[in-house]
């Protein structure tokens, strides 16, 4: 019945999230929001903040397993959103308002009932800012006053220390476009990318009285675009290769021949070695097209996230609740996309998975997404995740996961950077 008796309020703070987006590491209205419930509901917890708008609290740390459930705070730049926010551009149309919500209800339920006394793990909530990778000239002003390392939230926690006394995750992710009954999803495996920079330099001249004393800049970039695009039978499909090069920055006029540009792209991919792979290829690409017309290229490497594997071991545990439920009607499995997310770097750490859910309509950071059906996002599914943790109660055979540190995540980083 708790989930009944909650579920106005509950949908009710998803609205005032909703109604306040906010860009990655400026959560303020969304983390105020989210402390003054908690603290409502518990009015001894213990809150640890950290990254500027993150919360973390647990139900009990006495217990030799901890499983983390996390949402993501921030909402995605896209000023042409029908409720964006007009000063700031940002709007909820990834969905992240709902995942804050969930977690709110699915606390309120433990602290009602205290069900999580029963468990053989504790239980924690982690609220993590900046998910998006986005607003980059925002965070590059934080990274050069030393406020933040990473750009993504979840790594930034990573580094902190945040994670440390977590051995399991779990979140949860709108789907995007509606369905004809309540879905969720599993085992969809998201990509990692990587964003590079390539600044072709030329030789400047008078475009009409002596273009054959110039190296055009251009031309290197237009060559490189075009075998960027010759080279794509040759990136394996399995992978699900994306490369979306743009021009960034030109000196560009009419009458001069360009001694300068660059040209920016994102790679993704779905495993890490494979990333290491398609780089040398793109840079590859850069550098033979700035000699075959006499110019050069100078190449910078920024990471972005890692790909994300699901857990196929802690999935088993959402399919048995799926199949001893009698709310939610289909499931979706092994969808693998090209979309990213720092999940990918989480679940570097400890085994990870990330359950969807529909109840929306309209393209995911599309102009018209919203969730159209409230009392399954924030009542049954909320409940079907209690499922979930009673089934991993008493069952997690801890020799099937696996834990590495933050040391070695940076270390895997910086291979990646090389």
């Amino acid at each position: 019945m708790v989930f009944k008796e909650q579920y106005a309020e509950i949908q009710a703070i998803a609205r005032t999230i909703f109604a306040n987006p906010e860009l990655g590491y400026k959560e303020y209205k969304t983390k105020q929001t989210v402390v003054d419930f908690l603290k409502k509901v518990n009015p001894q917890i213990e809150l640890e903040e950290f990254s500027k708008t993150g919360l973390k609290t647990k139900l009990t740390s006495d217990k030799p397993f901890t499983i983390a459930f996390i949402a993501e705070l921030d909402a995605v730049y896209a000023p042409s959103h029908r409720w964006a926010d007009k000063q700031t551009g940002a709007a909820h149309n990834c969905g992240h308002y709902t995942q804050v919500a969930i977690a709110l209800a699915l606390y309120n339920y433990f602290i009602q009932t205290e069900a999580y006394q029963q468990y053989d793990f504790n239980l924690a909530f982690i609220f993590v800012p900046a998910e998006e990778y986005l607003d980059l000239a925002f965070r590059d002003e934080l990274l050069a006053r030393g406020e933040i390392s990473y750009y993504g939230g979840k790594p930034e926690a990573m580094k902190l220390g945040v994670f440390d006394d977590i051995d399991a995750g779990i979140c949860v992710h709108s789907m995007g476009g509606e369905f004809p009954e309540r879905t969720i999803e599993v085992n969809c495996d998201l990509a990692g990318f990587l964003y590079k920079k390539y600044t072709f330099h030329g030789k400047a001249a008078h475009a009409g009285f002596d273009p054959f004393s110039a190296k055009n800049a251009y031309s290197m970039s237009t060559l490189f675009n075009v075998a960027l695009g010759l080279s794509r039978q040759q990136l394996k499909d399995s992978e699900m290769v994306r490369i979306n090069p743009i021009v960034m920055e030109s000196d560009m006029t009419t009458n001069v021949i360009p001694n300068q540009i660059t040209v920016g792209s994102d790679l993704r991919t779905q495993s890490v070695d494979y990333m290491k792979e398609a780089a040398i290829k793109m840079d590859d690409a850069a550098k033979g097209s700035a000699i075959a017309l006499q110019g050069e290229v100078s190449i910078k490497t920024q990471m972005g996230y890692l790909p994300f594997i699901q857990d196929r071991y802690l999935t088993e545990f959402v399919v048995q609740a799926f199949e001893n439920n009698q709310e939610i009607k289909a499931i979706k499995k092994d969808t693998p996309i090209s979309a990213a997310g720092d999940i990918g770097d989480l679940s570097y750490l400890f085994p990870c998975i990330q359950i969807g859910y529909s109840g929306f309509t309209g393209t995911i950071h599309g102009d018209d997404f919203i969730d159209i059906d409230p009392e399954y996002i924030f009542e049954i599914f909320p409940r079907f995740l209690v499922r979930v943790f009673d089934e991993m109660n008493g069952n997690i055979n801890q020799n099937k996961l696996y834990k590495r540190t933050y040391e070695d995540y940076e270390t895997l980083i910086q291979s990646i950077n090389e």
